[in-house]
């Protein structure tokens, strides 16, 4: 027993001793640390794009429905003018919901009825033809309030920034793009 603890003595010993590999040994270490950051980087520029094109769409969407009020909206149409001026956003009629209510501010607060939910009604990607949440067209001099909420895949679900930002249940992220406005009299 004494000449098996003696003889593993010696091997780490030998091994201590030795400097064949340090490169690697810094190597490995230094080398995640300078993938991962431009990667991560990357994925977060890909994410604020996304998102900018999608508050811009939605913006420019929502001017030209405040200014045609005698048109009716529908959430179809308001989608494709969303995704026509978001650009590129992959698979837009698919991945986004629109969520369209009016507010009447002499009634808001805690206990009022028209209480803006606090989540956005996200797609669900298993069942991609759900009805919106609350769509109604507004009418003249109404404060109306929508919401757009799309979901996307990392560009690298498993490492780096697109491990934490995907959802563990189906592995996409959610952008969700707010905005108000009065419905113009004609």
């Amino acid at each position: 027993m004494t000449y098996v603890l003696k003889f593993f003595g010696f091997l780490l010993r030998g091994f201590r001793r030795a400097e064949d590999g340090g490169p690697s040994v810094e190597f490995v270490i230094v080398f995640f640390p300078f993938v991962v950051l431009p990667v991560a980087g990357f994925e977060m520029g890909l994410l604020m794009t996304r998102h900018a094109m999608l508050e811009r769409g939605l913006d420019i969407a929502i001017r030209e429905v405040r200014l045609n009020t005698n048109d009716d909206v529908t959430e179809d149409t308001l989608k494709k003018a969303v995704c026509n001026h978001a650009g590129i956003l992959p698979n837009c009629l698919t991945s986004v919901r629109l969520e369209m209510r009016p507010i009447d501010l002499f009634h808001s607060g805690a206990n009022a009825d028209n209480e803006i939910p606090s989540e956005a009604s996200c797609v669900d990607i298993s069942d991609p033809f759900q009805p919106a949440r609350n769509f109604e067209a507004g009418v003249d001099n109404e404060v109306m309030i929508v919401r757009a909420c799309g979901v996307f895949s990392p560009m690298l679900p498993k490492f780096g920034l697109g491990s934490f930002l995907a959802d563990p249940d189906d592995g996409l992220y959610r952008l969700v793009a707010l905005s108000a406005f009065v419905m113009e009299p004609l």
